[in-house]
């Protein structure tokens, strides 16, 4: 059975579904999720949704065949005064991106990042970064994308992408 979505631009109205994005991406590791409100109540995952959209914010949602929301990804600049954990300089965007457990391997998340990339270059932006904990599976499909480490930390490494 062909799996068929498409790719669309977030709109300010899409906040609450990001959060879940933002949720699904914390909680890779289906033994260790922790709930909703614990995810975004606290101020390292929070940052990445509060207030979207706000002037510089950009993203992408991909939808099933139904108009259903499946995935995401988005990016932010951050202060040096309030970095997010992927944070590599004041003008590089950090992206985040989540998608539906039952949607993964399927290309959902390939498109999206390709996506968003071709964005960020068309604005302007000359690297993307995002953070990736040590174990994730994502970081495979980061690499084959463009994505190289930076740094290591104790529990995630940065992952920056150059873009021209």
């Amino acid at each position: 059975m062909p799996v068929s979505f498409r790719i669309r631009a977030a709109l300010p109205s899409d906040g609450a579904f990001l959060g879940d994005m933002a949720v699904e991406a914390a909680n890779w590791r289906p033994q260790a999720a922790r709930p909703r409100h614990v995810v975004l109540g606290a101020a390292e995952h929070g940052r990445y949704i509060a207030g979207w959209m706000r002037p510089g914010d950009a993203g992408f949602v991909a939808v099933d065949g139904t108009g259903t929301p499946i995935g995401a990804t988005w990016y932010r600049v951050f202060p040096r005064t309030e970095p997010g954990f992927g944070y590599v300089g004041t003008a590089v965007p950090e992206l985040i991106i989540g998608v539906r457990p039952i949607w993964r391997a399927h290309g959902v998340g390939r498109a999206l990042l390709q996506r968003i990339a071709e964005h960020a270059r068309d604005a302007g932006h000359a690297r993307l970064s995002l953070s990736v904990e040590h174990g994730n599976f994502a970081v495979t499909l980061y690499r084959d994308e463009g994505f190289a480490v930076v740094s290591t930390g104790e529990a995630r490494d940065t992952m920056v992408k150059r873009l021209r």
